[in-house]
């Protein structure tokens, strides 16, 4: 593989030049040379120095430092007014939670600090009057699509298991292959994800569940999936009894997964949306499978998860509506649009449209073509609707809550009611959102003047 040159940015490059200067070793390292190596434009520059803590900060003297690092060796610094993270060539002590290393020590060895790394691909360091250090072959590993440890991976997942899910993360996002025996370890140490802390966790899943190689990760480490999120096993071959699916209940949630667009609400919501199914399964007279109540049970088990995973309110909020209602109608009708807007307001509306559009092209083909389409019919239908400024929220309607007060309505649950029916009466085309029809409507309803 030809290994090209960096282009640094400005303070990248001056950083590394001052501590080569002052004469030390200075090299980028990590995710940014894998990222260069793969073509793409790196985005976080680590560096690496032989230089110790104190030396660092010596040699940036003239610079604004930050120093909440020096424990692990990580100075930070502010050259033309970009923050760069230096931190000095270190071995790690044992890690007794799985997680974190119980103590560092320094090292002048570039070779012993990539030697504590955890992939291959990202324990290549570069420096431009150096060139590439690469001790493990990241460079070919890189070019072959391949994540490997360094050194044996058991070691390297005992250490910090959230390793674990580094893997399968970018496996997905990359649509890198496993290299066997760290594939072997996966499997094999996967109980030591629950070591990780749960906001870390599911920082690693989502990004996951959005790379574009998520099908193939699901379905070949779902025992590691399991670990986390128990309420998936179940659904594990399945089968679903029902001629609109032709897939087990988790191949089926797998394939929604990588059907829907890389928003992480959309990924999880489809990887949660049928968790429900095998407890409300039964068959018919006929031997056809059901599902009956599922969104809600399935919704009921999202909330415990999303809560487990200590996500935002709004995220857990909008997961949790889209596993509920992935199946609640929806129709090619203004009235019927107007009501769900009503309901879920225009972003949940569009997501929930991409929801039933996944699980549509999840099932069985022979069978949801006309699905299919009239989803498309909505979607332009929604398009064209939301352009015209529709009245769907009681903050649209020309009157309000002092226009009630005004003709004499007491403040209270009442004149909420009034107002949703009100609302009711435009939507469905028999009033027009104008104030004197509004109030004329209000007093017709019992108001007095």
């Amino acid at each position: 593989m030809t290994q090209p040159n960096i282009v640094l940015p400005g303070p990248v490059d001056t950083a590394l030049r001052l501590l080569e200067e002052a004469g030390f070793e200075a090299w980028v390292v990590g995710g940014c040379t894998r990222d260069a190596l793969l073509g793409d434009v790196p985005h976080d520059w680590d560096i690496t120095t032989s230089a110790r803590p104190e030396e660092t900060l010596l040699v940036f003297s003239d610079c604004r430092t930050i120093e909440t690092g020096l424990k692990h060796g990580t100075v930070a610094v502010l050259l033309d007014e970009t923050l760069l993270e230096i931190t000095t060539y270190r071995v790690d002590g044992t890690y007794e939670d799985s997680r974190h290393p119980d103590s560092v020590t320094f090292t002048r060895s570039i070779g012993e600090d990539l030697a504590r790394r955890d992939f291959t691909m990202n324990a290549i360091a570069y420096s431009p009057t150096r060139g590439y250090e690469d001790l493990y072959g990241g460079a070919s590993d890189i070019e072959q699509h391949l994540i490997r440890c360094v050194g044996d991976p058991e070691t390297r997942f005992t250490e910090d298991a959230l390793r674990i899910l580094r893997a399968l993360r970018f496996s997905s996002v990359l649509g890198f292959a496993i290299e066997e025996k760290t594939s072997e370890a996966i499997h094999a140490l996967k109980e030591r994800i629950l070591h990780v802390a749960w906001e870390r966790i599911a920082s690693e899943l989502l990004q996951l569940l959005c790379g574009k190689d998520v099908y193939r990760v699901l379905q070949d480490y779902r025992d590691v999936f399991a670990v986390i999120l128990p309420e998936l096993e179940p659904c594990f071959d399945f089968e679903q009894k029902n001629p609109w699916h032709i897939y087990d209940v988790y191949t089926h949630i797998a394939h929604s997964v990588e059907s829907v667009p890389p928003e992480p609400e959309l990924r999880l919501a489809m990887l949660l949306h049928d968790i429900g199914k095998p407890e409300t399964f039964f068959t018919d007279d006929k031997g056809i499978g059901h599902f009956y109540g599922h969104p809600k049970r399935s919704a009921q088990m999202a909330a415990d998860i999303v809560h487990r995973l200590k996500l935002s309110s709004a995220m857990q909020q909008e997961v949790c509506t889209l596993v509920e209602f992935h199946d609640y109608p929806l129709e090619a009708t203004k009235t019927v649009l107007l009501r769900r807007l009503h309901k879920f307001g225009p972003e949940t509306l569009r997501h929930l449209i991409d929801v039933k559009r996944a699980d549509c092209l999840a099932q069985n083909p022979e069978k949801t073509g006309a699905d299919l389409d009239s989803l498309s019919t909505i979607e332009h239908m929604l398009d064209v609707l939301l352009k015209e400024k529709p009245v769907f929220r009681v903050s649209d309607l020309a009157v309000g809550g002092g226009d009630l007060i005004a003709l004499g309505m007491e403040p209270g649950p009442q004149m909420g009611t009034l107002l949703e029916d009100v609302l009711e009466q435009v939507m469905a085309g028999t009033l027009p959102n104008d104030r004197d029809a509004l109030l004329a409507y209000a007093k017709n309803k019992g108001m007095k003047p």
